[in-house]
């Protein structure tokens, strides 16, 4: 197998007309945690259920080195995956989930579960259909937190959870789950609160993937200026991707402009991920 976790290649999904993911070519390489980040209805969650074999698809995939399609059963034992509706057997005490996934899975550390769950209010005893949706996914987070999987799929994985408990969650991704041996593949619309965890951004929208970037090199290439009165006309000749008005100040955003140049031109800072995604999206360049 190669150091890319994720090989595509012409990746593309439809359902009659309607292209839901259009062909896209890209790779996840092994170590690094991945933010794909788009709009409702950019095309996420379909790409996401490619690469876990949840659905047909035209193009050629290889994850882990397996077909999804045709070897998901192999695949699975090296990947988890946690949707954005928690999924648990409604019936079952919270025991009686670890009990199960215990004896079906043999890479699942109990420990490690309970350790996680250690830091909740959830009670052991208490089925699931009786849990609040908060307590729900934190059970599901604490069972897939604790197998030992190579590649972790999160599609929106704090979905109904307080910033409190989020921020503690993707503390302990980055502590007690990922090292160069794992991948993290995770879509959110809190961006604010992954971008310090991200290695690697890919931004989708209308089913196309419009950027793949190292995320230290993202946050180099976008400068916003807030443009000093009269120098307006200039500024515009820099090609900037975005503009706008701010405290009655022309600001313009721009991409792989030289610094020290648009320091002339007024304050400078650099953009948070969650900015460089509307300037994409939205910005004149595109």
């Amino acid at each position: 197998m190669t150091d890319n976790v994720i090989e595509a290649r012409g990746l593309a999904k439809s359902y009659g007309d309607f292209q839901a993911l259009k062909p896209s070519s890209f790779s996840v390489p092994l170590g690094r945690i991945l933010g794909v980040i788009g709009a409702n209805g950019a095309g996420k969650t379909t790409m996401l259920n490619a690469v876990l074999g949840l659905m047909s698809y035209e193009g050629e995939l290889s994850v882990m080195g397996c077909n999804p399609s045709s070897e998901r059963g192999k695949l699975m034992q090296d990947v988890c995956f946690i949707a954005d509706v928690a999924t648990l057997p409604k019936w079952m005490k919270v025991s009686e989930v670890l009990d199960y996934v215990e004896g079906v899975h043999p890479r699942f550390s109990r420990d490690k579960a309970m350790d996680f769950l250690s830091r909740t209010k959830v009670p052991l005893d208490r089925k699931v259909r009786a849990l609040s949706k908060g307590m729900t996914v934190q059970v599901h987070l604490a069972v897939v937190m604790a197998i030992d999987a190579k590649l972790l799929v999160l599609d929106e994985p704090t979905l109904g959870l307080d910033i409190i408990f989020r921020k503690q969650f993707y503390a302990s991704l980055l502590e007690e789950y990922f090292d160069e041996n794992r991948t993290v593949i995770v879509t959110t619309h809190q961006v604010e609160e992954i971008e310090h965890i991200l290695s690697d951004v890919m931004f989708i929208k209308d089913g196309e993937v419009v950027l793949e970037a190292d995320m230290d090199e993202l946050t180099q290439q976008f400068i916003e200026v807030m443009v000093t009165p009269g120098k307006e006309e200039e500024a515009q000749k820099l090609g900037p991707i975005s503009k706008g008005v701010t405290f009655g100040k022309t600001t313009c955003i721009y991409k792989n402009i030289d610094r020290e140049k648009l320091a002339g031109l007024g304050e400078t800072r650099r953009l948070g991920l969650a900015d460089i995604f509307v300037a994409t999206m939205t910005g004149e360049g595109q």
